[in-house]
């Protein structure tokens, strides 16, 4: 008998295309309730790149973490950064490793 429990299943064609795309690994302090907001930025960031990212995690921690992983780069650090980052930031930061030529609108106006 086969375990499943482990993995949800995965549509051939979503695997395949997705086995080389990014992960997003939002990790927060769950003693300050940072869920809201990451579970607001993780929104932001599938709602912009919806089929290009493979998950975004929320990893929950503690001690006033909020970090922002791009596969296993740290690309925010609040206490590094200094503070949150805005979601057109963020979104800019996931661009410049995923496609760096990519437009995106009014993300990149000033």
């Amino acid at each position: 008998m086969t375990d499943t429990t482990d993995k949800p299943a995965i549509p051939a064609a979503a695997s395949s295309a997705t086995a080389t795309a990014p992960r997003i690994a939002i990790t927060y302090c769950t003693q300050c309730l940072w869920l809201l907001r990451a579970a607001w930025m993780a929104q932001e960031l599938l709602s912009t790149f919806s089929t290009e990212l493979r998950e975004v995690a929320l990893v929950p921690g503690t001690g006033g973490i909020f970090q922002i992983h791009y596969n296993d780069a740290l690309i925010w650090d609040r206490k590094a950064d200094g503070g949150f980052p805005e979601a057109k930031v963020l979104k800019q930061r996931v661009r410049d490793r995923l496609d760096p030529g990519r437009e995106m609108g009014h993300v990149d106006r000033v």
